[in-house]
């Protein structure tokens, strides 16, 4: 029944992945900080597509995926979207820590896909917290 749900919130399965060669061909560059700066860029602009080739590049050419895990969880945190951001991000996380290694480019790149789909929906009182944690 979850499956059915889910898959029907998409519309479907999508035949192709989203880090396909369309949305990879593209990325020309290979400096960590540039890919991590544009997946921000892209999540903020809710585009999934160019958010997960960017971190499935980053991933893929053998940045340290810290870096991206710290860029997501700045999101899971401040966004709630329909797919509880925070817990999904935790999933991942996990799942990125025991998969074998020819896998974990997949997780990563799919916590940037629901990060994107995520961005815009601030979670709630999110703004609140971070002013009483100011002080």
């Amino acid at each position: 029944m979850g499956a059915y749900h889910t898959a029907g919130q998409a519309g479907g399965q999508h035949k192709l992945s989203y880090q396909h060669a369309e949305h990879l061909e593209p990325i020309s560059t290979k400096d960590a900080a540039v890919l991590l700066r544009d997946a921000e860029a892209a999540i903020k602009d809710k585009d999934q597509a160019k958010a997960t080739a960017l971190v499935f590049r980053y991933a893929e050419l053998g940045h340290a995926p810290q870096a991206a895990f710290d860029l997501l969880l700045k999101f899971a945190v401040s966004e709630d979207g329909a797919l509880h951001a925070e817990k999904y991000y935790r999933t991942i996380s996990e799942e990125f820590a025991t998969a074998r290694p020819a896998f974990r480019l997949r997780h990563l790149a799919a916590l940037a896909r629901v990060t994107a789909s995520e961005a815009g929906f601030p979670a709630a009182r999110y703004a609140e917290a971070c002013q009483l944690a100011k002080g």
